[in-house]
């Protein structure tokens, strides 16, 4: 499993907005071959700063599969004139997992 992250960078006062449209967006990544979960985080301190997560199978399921397909130039229609600066995305590979046992399961 690769986990894509990416800082995002809202232009202020489109937060909601931004918010709004990032779910119409993800009709189109869930539908790529070895997707496997995404998450979009607000930061607290930050309020137009975002942590987007993305699980893949593989690697070549982001950087080839999405990004060469039509339901990426969808996603980049929609939520790409909201950034500023351009985010940058990264790769990372699990090294290490620890979960508490007594954590509530929802």
């Amino acid at each position: 499993m690769i986990l894509e992250a990416a800082i995002l960078y809202v232009k202020n006062g489109l937060e909601i907005e931004f918010e709004s449209n990032f779910k119409i967006a993800s009709q189109y990544i869930i539908t790529i071959n070895g997707y496997l979960s995404h998450s979009l985080q607000k930061c607290i301190e930050n309020k137009n700063q975002y942590l987007l997560l993305i699980e893949w199978e593989k690697l070549e399921d982001h950087t080839v599969g999405f990004r060469t397909s039509s339901e990426y130039q969808e996603w980049k229609k929609i939520l790409h004139p909201y950034y500023d600066p351009f985010p940058i995305v990264e790769h990372y590979e699990m090294v290490i997992e620890n979960k508490n046992s007594k954590a509530k399961q929802l």
